[in-house]
């Protein structure tokens, strides 16, 4: 086979598809946390839609979702694990920085 055409033969990989995140069946819904919660970061953001490979319409829902949960009070604005540690990385680094006279 001539060279400048095995440059446009596509590879023949086989991929395993990958399982959609939402179901058909699930309802995006702000009362659905187990849900909601699988589409938030450790520090309470919102993942991006090519992290959560979701469609446009999907994530633009799960976001509503989030927000309305959040002003509910049903779900944190931050989360409280990753400000404790912060805290305690800061009172150690002052502790470590104090001048002895």
């Amino acid at each position: 086979m001539d060279k400048s055409k095995r440059l446009f033969l596509k590879s023949k990989r086989s991929f395993r598809r990958r399982l959609p995140p939402i179901q058909s069946g699930e309802r995006i819904d702000y009362r659905n946390m187990s849900l909601i919660s699988r589409f938030i970061s450790e520090q309470g953001k919102i993942l991006s839609r090519r992290v959560n490979r979701l469609t446009l319409k999907q994530q633009r829902l799960i976001t509503i979702a989030i927000k309305q949960a959040r002003i509910l009070s049903s779900l944190p604005f931050l989360s409280n694990e990753k400000q404790f540690e912060k805290s305690e990385l800061v009172v150690k680094m002052t502790g470590l920085r104090t001048r002895k006279k």
